[in-house]
């Protein structure tokens, strides 16, 4: 960049920043203020009644008109004995009725427990016992699901409220079809929602790790309050006159949270979508001239890897806001699809720390306004690293390092409903005694962005658990991932590290789906993986899969594949490669092979 260049910079980012500063200053309500989601929903409504707020599947709402839903809605669930800080599990894909339930139960300052409607079984039973819902609003689409669960809820079967979706089919005894009695209540305003205090909890959100049972992390109102603030105006600027594509599963920090209570603070209307389609995407937003995109990185991954379409050109989308968008796609979609504004962010539902790019740098997940610090761990030993003295050990800038921060007035941590998973997540006397800081079990490391006055910024690595060492050296799954998906063959790459008998570490293994019409070529990809990956990071098995599995929020499934690894007896119709030692080039892992790795024969 020339020295005009770098002034243009100068100034733009001290325009950022001017639009920034009054969000990160602003003083955000005490505990016991009278403060929360749904004041400002309804302060909305009061200012755009009459303006579109969702289009979704041909049906189209203003806020006035959903406002009055939402209240009767309300109404009935009072009416039905739910109080103030009662949970009730809202089970649904996304769809308008979904989005007034939420809303209703934040009129009357009870608990939205947002659950998965992908889930079965003992999952599904679980995300609604440990919040202690004391109803369920099932939709019509998924109720099988619940009725397969019934008799392992800690509720009475007419504790579940039965939510129709497209009017197919009618509420089994004894549930009851609530949707359908609406008009016997009231559309007006209630009063409860006057009572609602800023320290109150608005929602329950599952973290979507891919082994185990989920958490239920707790988001409360003032929580919900700072977000709304922050990602509307500082992060996608976003202004009635804005309308916001939304795919994403509403029952993800990212979906509501980020999207929908940014809808809320500015007025812009949305587009809803059940979920997300490559091929639709484009020719929607041309239809609804969509502004606004949120997204999670896979989802802009897939619409790089799409065939150029008509609707692509001169698109109305100018602003995008989500994360994980890697840094190898970041480039490709901003210049393909001309997008102005990458607002990439990070956070933990769970957590008190958030990061956002809110000056527009390419490849960062932003600043943090709170304080944190990036600590020395041992990828090998899963363990943070201490001195002579027992204390942490701050990384130099450049290099990667645990992400803590720290837990004080303004940048408070719910934790979980379970209160020994929070304390597990506590780390004490850090820098000095009696403090607090939340461990967020990531790797990032600061970036040189250029001008971003004073403030330092970051990329995301790897989760410590996905991170692992092998021939002495940190391999990062993502960042291995991110050269593999460049590779012609390939549509999708998921690495992990292997345990491989009689050697030292994990070994590198990638599960690939290929494009389509593809057959794996290991000539090409054993060339391709020489030319890019140094000998350590290449990966020493190959696995070739139909499809990668991914959780509802597109995060990539790896518990399975680390039990299976390279086990011939596991992989059903998949087909294994690998890299001998001393080899450079991979081959079909047969019977022999196989023996001779377990053995210890093979020589790693």
């Amino acid at each position: 960049m020339g020295a005009m260049g770098n002034i243009k910079e100068v100034f733009r980012v001290i325009s950022d920043v001017a639009r920034a500063l009054p969000v990160v200053m602003a003083k955000l309500p005490e505990s016991d203020d009278a403060a929360s989601i749904a004041l400002v929903f309804e302060d909305t409504v009061a200012r755009h009644s009459d303006r579109n707020m969702i289009v979704f599947e041909g049906r189209e709402i203003t806020w006035g008109a959903f406002n009055e839903l939402a209240n009767s809605l309300a109404h009935a669930l009072l009416d039905r004995g739910i109080k103030r800080q009662d949970c009730v599990a809202v089970i649904m894909e996304n769809r308008i009725e979904m989005l007034a339930s939420i809303i209703a139960l934040q009129k009357i300052g009870a608990i939205a427990g947002m659950v998965n409607p992908g889930l079965v079984g003992a999952q599904l039973a679980h995300c609604i016992n440990v919040t202690k819902s004391v109803k369920c609003l099932a939709g019509e689409e998924i109720f099988g699901s619940v009725l397969d669960v019934l008799s392992d809820l800690d509720m009475d079967d007419s504790d579940v409220l039965w939510v129709a979706d497209l009017r197919e089919g009618s509420a089994p005894d004894p549930m009851e079809d609530i949707m359908a009695k609406l008009d016997q209540y009231p559309e007006t305003n209630l009063d409860d929602t006057k009572s609602i205090l800023a320290g109150d909890t608005g929602f329950y959100i599952f973290t979507s790790g891919t082994t185990g049972m989920p958490k239920a992390a707790k988001i409360g109102q003032r929580r919900l309050l700072a977000a709304g603030m922050s990602f509307s105006k500082a992060g996608v600027r976003a202004k009635p006159a804005d309308r916001m594509y939304l795919c994403l599963p509403l029952f993800h920090g990212t979906g509501f949270v980020c999207g929908v209570n940014s809808a809320i603070f500015s007025g812009a209307s949305m587009f809803l979508r059940r979920k997300f389609s490559a091929s639709a995407f484009w020719p929607e937003v041309q239809k609804y001239q969509c502004t606004i995109f949120f997204y999670v990185g896979e989802l802009c991954r897939y619409l790089v890897t799409q065939p150029p379409c008509p609707e692509e050109q001169n698109n109305p989308l100018d602003r995008v806001f989500g994360n994980g968008l890697r840094p190898d796609v970041w480039d490709e979609f901003k210049q393909r699809f001309g997008i102005d504004r990458v607002c990439e962010f990070y956070g933990s539902s769970e957590g008190n720390v958030s990061f956002i790019n809110a000056f527009n740098k390419d490849r960062t997940i932003g600043y943090c306004p709170g304080t944190i610090i990036l600590v020395e761990y041992d990828i090998e030993r899963d363990e943070i690293v201490l001195d002579e003295n027992g204390k942490y050990i701050q990384v130099e800038p450049g290099k990667p390092g645990l992400l803590l921060a720290e837990i004080d007035d303004r940048y408070r941590f719910d934790g979980y409903t379970d209160s020994a998973a929070s304390e597990a997540k506590t780390l004490r006397n850090v820098l000095k005694d009696n403090d607090a800081w939340f461990n967020t079990g990531d790797l990032i490391t600061e970036v040189d962005v250029g001008f971003a006055m004073g403030k330092p910024h970051y990329q995301f690595v790897d989760r410590i658990g996905d991170t692992f060492r092998w021939r002495s050296e940190n391999v990062s799954t993502n960042e291995v991932g991110e050269i593999l998906n460049a590779n012609e063959q390939v549509e999708i790459a998921n690495v992990y590290g292997v345990d491989i008998p009689a050697t030292e570490g994990k070994a590198g293994m990638v599960s690939l789906a290929l494009n389509p019409g593809k057959t794996f070529d290991p000539g090409e990809f054993s060339a391709y993986v020489s030319e890019n990956l140094p000998g350590f990071a290449q990966p020493v098995f190959v696995r070739i899969q139909a499809d990668i599995t991914t959780t509802g929020t597109f995060k990539m499934v790896k518990g399975d594949l680390r039990k299976q690894a390279f086990h011939l007896e596991q992989l059903g119709d998949d087909t294994i490669f690998v890299m001998m030692p001393r080899s450079t080039s991979y081959q079909k892992l047969d019977q022999p092979l196989y023996e001779s790795i377990l053995d210890g024969s093979a020589g790693y």
